[in-house]
């Protein structure tokens, strides 16, 4: 249980620190992309933080996977909630 406490924080500060530096809707690109590049709201990093913390590594790891997956050209996009 202790393990997954740290794990779940290191995985967050993984993504912060992803969305703070290289992110193209939160990072220094974000100049670049003023209406944002995500297709989805919340953008998926802020999603993978949310379902993290809502469902724990294991059952988030598949979501997470499957939201990527979806973030393509051919998907619109829209609102999608952890």
């Amino acid at each position: 249980m202790i393990i997954d406490y740290y794990l779940r924080n290191i995985l967050i500060k993984i993504i912060k620190f992803y969305q703070k530096t290289i992110s193209p809707d939160h990072g220094f690109f974000k100049s670049f992309y003023p209406f944002g590049y995500c297709r989805f709201n919340p953008s998926c990093s802020q999603f993978a933080i949310d379902t993290i913390i809502k469902y724990g590594i294991i059952k988030a790891g598949p979501k997470i996977i499957w939201r990527i997956l979806r973030c393509n050209p051919w998907n619109k996009g829209g609102n999608d909630p952890a």
